[in-house]
């Protein structure tokens, strides 16, 4: 039997256009703060201190961002963030497959309990003061491993993960067994292999995490300005600059309406600098992990 396609109506015409207008007005309002920051960025100091900049810098120059690299706790706190980022990242997932593999098993008689447990973790915790003091306990204030020890086995990683891994065919594992391969050998050369799409999502999740977070340096090691992350800086001009304002001189103006370059900085220049620089690593990062982030929305869903 040949199907014809439906004449499309009306109302379906409709409902495409107002569903365009409606993604088109929603990137707009997305996009627009984020490329009036760069166009501040990249626009003079003084020059944007009189307003008007929308999505193109008035009067182009690269100073602010000179200014910024200039700064020796900025490309500190770059590389810690960066090694936070990868390492907290790598561990995390590794450590969030295993124990996903584990809980997966049909053998492990306490996989339920044990998973009961990990998913309770996600409602109830011990609150702000007994995790410091157990922080403290540990040894972690003032170190580096304090970004990366508590957070290296999350409940929802290994939901996202376990999921994935009980939809492989359990005769591969059971012909692997068969080879007299061990439960190790099994995760390291198929589980992992076949679970790249929620090792990818899990690791999206965790890198934007780790690289976003400033409440730990905060809490644990905002008395070491060697251990300060890009986002923690961040924070700190934000707070700086909030309510300030710093207003531009009548020569300043004057010469800057002659398209003039000042090489000056101001706290509104100096925030929308510091935006760009922490955010862009992960912007650029982003699009080649995004289709496994789409995926892994769906894992664990219905299977047809």
């Amino acid at each position: 039997m040949k199907l014809t396609s439906r004449a499309r109506s009306m109302g379906d015409w409709i409902f495409d256009i107002c569903n365009v207008l409606f993604m088109i007005g929603l990137m707009i309002v997305t996009l627009y703060p984020f490329l009036n920051m760069l166009a501040v960025s990249l626009n003079d100091a003084m020059d944007a201190s009189r307003g008007g900049i929308f999505l193109k810098p008035r009067i182009f120059t690269l100073y602010n961002y000179e200014y910024m690299l200039r700064e020796a706790s900025i490309f500190q706190s770059l590389i810690i963030s960066v090694l936070r980022t990868v390492i907290g990242t790598v561990i995390t997932v590794f450590c969030s497959a295993m124990v996903a593999y584990t809980v997966s098993r049909p053998e492990y008689l306490l996989r339920k309990w044990v998973a009961l447990a990990f998913i309770l973790t996600m409602y109830f915790n011990g609150g702000l003061i007994p995790t410091y003091l157990l922080h403290k306990e540990l040894h972690l204030i003032n170190s580096f491993w304090v970004y990366i020890i508590p957070g290296i086995v999350g409940a929802f990683n290994i939901i996202i993960i376990r999921s994935f891994i009980e939809g492989i065919p359990e005769g591969i594992i059971e012909s692997a067994k068969i080879d007299s391969a061990g439960d190790f050998k099994i995760f390291m050369k198929i589980v992992l292999p076949l679970c790249t799409p929620a090792l990818a999502t899990v690791a999206l999740f965790v890198a934007v995490w780790q690289w976003n977070s400033w409440f730990d340096v905060f809490l644990y090691n905002s008395s070491n300005l060697k251990l300060s992350t890009l986002q923690y800086e961040l924070m700190k001009i934000l707070q700086t600059a909030n309510g300030s304002s710093t207003q531009a001189t009548v020569g300043d103006v004057l010469g800057n309406q002659r398209g003039s370059v000042t090489n000056q900085v101001t706290p509104t220049s100096i925030r929308a600098t510091m935006t760009i620089i922490a955010s862009l690593p992960i912007i650029m990062v982003y699009p080649f992990l995004q289709k496994y982030f789409v995926k892994g929305m769906t894992l664990g869903g219905v299977k047809g």
